[in-house]
């Protein structure tokens, strides 16, 4: 959690050109988020196109599919707290018609 706040802190003193209350930082400053500002050359022609990562459907179902079981885990124990507690108990209907 520090960490994060800590990077979060460089990001902003960076998009300030600040590094406190004095002079602007004048240390050269890697993005966060890599970007493309220019499509063009100074002599006008156009830039190749940037080289795509693919996003295949592997790296799709590594990421999904633990989240997706892990979320199943815990909303299912919070389920069971909840029973237990007398906090939301489901009633059990009797179709008997």
């Amino acid at each position: 959690m520090a960490a994060a706040a800590g990077r979060l802190l460089a990001a902003t003193v960076a998009r300030s050109g600040r590094a406190g209350w004095g002079e602007p930082c004048r240390a050269s400053v890697v993005p966060l988020v890599p970007s493309r500002g220019a499509i063009v050359t100074r002599s006008g022609a156009i830039l190749p196109k940037p080289v795509k990562t693919p996003f295949g459907l592997l790296r799709v179902f590594s990421v999904v599919i633990p989240f997706l079981y892990v979320g199943t885990q815990i909303s299912k124990n919070f389920a069971a707290l909840l029973e237990e507690h007398d906090i939301f108990v489901p009633e059990d209907d009797d179709d008997d018609d």
